[in-house]
């Protein structure tokens, strides 16, 4: 009997950077049968934007392990995406239970199976950035996050790498430090959604555009600055640390230029050919204390692991996204999916 060839296995493939890694997979030949897409079954069929994305098997987050013991499938690696991304959420024992406990028991799958891994990080983790944007694993332990979101990222950063001290690491691995990420896919996250898309929205309804004012002294508004990455440039990284692959490590990922959000919603104007309408309004008191005001990758790291590929304009990179929105897909219209 011919064995199957090997799968990669997606945690999170019904979240935005799952689903359009999983949709890159296909593109590139990948049988629909090799992707094995982990998940709350329900939002495969409730998040329309990935309705035409044609899903494999689909495993319940919640069965996993028990089905990864019953069938113990081939992997040519685990990419795993799945997590609680909401930076608001302020319960430390669920995010511990799902960022941290949840990471750790792939981690240790995958080092037992020896089975490439690639996970989620989190620019969140640097907090204020009181150290900068360097992604020198030596300063990792110094870092301050400035919520609990920041926190669980933060703290499996660090297991990963206490693990492969103990000589406790899969065969290769590599966490991202993903910056601000925006593109299509993304709808399902309502508030967490990036800028872009509120731009997006606010203006189809309104024709104007609602940002926070700066709170802090020497920032105009407006001039908060981010490092925006487009959700292709993520992709097309995360397709070279699986197949280069990176042996391990762990690695910002953001475009390694600083961005304003005046810069960003100009450009969505721009995009929809729209008069520029900005009202001003405060900040909610209860993000005050958590907001980051600066943020830009240092990418030399990824770059000394052979990543050439120059990123995408911001301005190109919105472009591309509000034709997509404007064709955004109907309900209705995904190909059948199989409940693993």
């Amino acid at each position: 009997m011919t064995q199957s060839p090997p799968s990669v296995l997606v945690t999170g493939a019904a979240g935005f950077i799952g689903s359009r890694f999983v949709e890159a997979c296909l593109k590139k030949g990948i049988p629909t049968l090799n992707i094995i897409s982990v998940d709350q079954a329900s939002h495969f069929k409730t998040r329309t934007e990935h309705q035409r994305i044609a899903y494999g098997p689909i495993v319940d987050r919640d069965q996993l392990f028990d089905w990864l013991k019953k069938n113990n499938p081939p992997l040519r690696c685990v990419i795993h995406m799945g997590a609680c991304s909401k930076t608001t959420e302020l319960d430390e024992n669920f995010l511990k239970k799902v960022n941290v406990e949840y990471s750790q028991s792939i981690w240790r799958y995958c080092t037992e199976k020896r089975i490439p891994l690639i996970y989620a990080s989190s620019a969140a983790t640097y907090g204020a950035g009181e150290m900068g944007y360097n992604d020198d694993e030596t300063l990792i332990p110094q870092l301050k996050p400035l919520n609990p979101y920041g926190k669980s990222k933060w703290l499996f950063d660090l297991w990963a790498l206490e693990e492969e001290k103990k000589g406790s690491a899969p065969p290769s691995w590599c966490g991202l430090k993903f910056f601000n990420v925006y593109g299509f896919g993304e709808r399902h996250k309502e508030g967490q959604a990036s800028v872009v898309l509120h731009a997006f929205d606010q203006i189809q309804k309104t024709g104007k555009v609602k940002l926070f004012r700066s709170h802090r002294a020497g920032i105009q508004d407006g001039h908060q600055k981010r490092d925006f990455i487009s959700i292709d440039d993520v992709v097309n990284v995360m397709d070279f640390a699986m197949t280069h692959p990176i042996r391990r490590g762990i690695y910002n990922l953001g475009t390694d230029r600083a961005r304003t959000f005046l810069d960003l919603v100009r450009a969505v104007f721009a995009a929809l050919k729209k008069p520029e309408q900005i009202e001003w309004i405060d900040t909610p008191e209860v993000l005050r204390e958590r907001y980051q005001y600066f943020t830009e990758a240092k990418m030399d790291h990824l770059r000394t692991q052979g990543y050439t590929p120059a990123f995408t304009s911001l301005e190109t990179g919105i472009q591309t996204y509000v034709e997509h929105l404007k064709k955004e897909l109907k309900p209705g219209r995904n190909s059948p999916v199989e409940i693993a």
